[in-house]
């Protein structure tokens, strides 16, 4: 019986060390709710393309600077179903987001316009390599050169997702070729 003594009284330390220890540990307060976004290419069937005629060769249109979407933050503890914002971005001839096309933002609730807010806010910062078309002729001795350019605006169709998972969002999107 006094072997088991040492025992339970060094349990016991253990026991209280632990207890101790409990109500010494600070309360860390959970981290901050955050969110992210991203995008994915679109191309709808009735997608109007220009026409380049013969000698005429299309460069540029692609994006170099992409800011991505904020999830709003008013919506992260609620985190609703997911959402997806289809939307016309409009590129000048520079190659700067002039415009930013959603179809039903008329009609869309409180939630829906804080997505779309999102969605126009990053897209508006975008940049792109203008749609150039170089017209290329022949000399006499058959060789090609550049005859003339001109940049142009197009449009790219883009979804962008925003999904939430505990607390924490996320957002991905797609766009078209010009």
């Amino acid at each position: 019986m006094t072997g088991s003594m040492p025992t339970f009284r060094h349990g016991g330390c253990v026991l209280s060390l632990l207890l101790v220890g409990c109500a010494t540990s600070p309360h860390r307060p959970p981290p901050p709710a955050s969110g992210e976004a991203s995008w994915r290419v679109l191309v709808p069937p009735d997608t109007v393309r220009y026409q380049l005629a013969l000698g005429e060769v299309s460069s540029g249109a692609t994006p170099f600077k992409r800011v991505k979407p904020v999830y709003p933050p008013s919506l992260l503890a609620r985190c609703p179903p997911p959402q997806e914002v289809p939307a016309l971005l409009v590129v000048d001839e520079q190659g700067k987001v002039d415009e930013v096309r959603v179809t039903d933002e008329a009609q869309a609730d409180a939630d829906r316009r804080a997505f779309i807010a999102a969605v126009r806010t990053a897209a508006l910062q975008w940049q792109f390599n203008p749609l150039t078309i170089d017209r290329w002729a022949a000399d006499a001795d058959g060789n090609s050169h550049v005859v003339d350019s001109e940049t142009k605006p197009f449009s790219l169709d883009y979804v962008f997702r925003f999904e939430c998972h505990a607390g924490k969002g996320m957002v991905s999107s797609a766009d078209t070729k010009p």
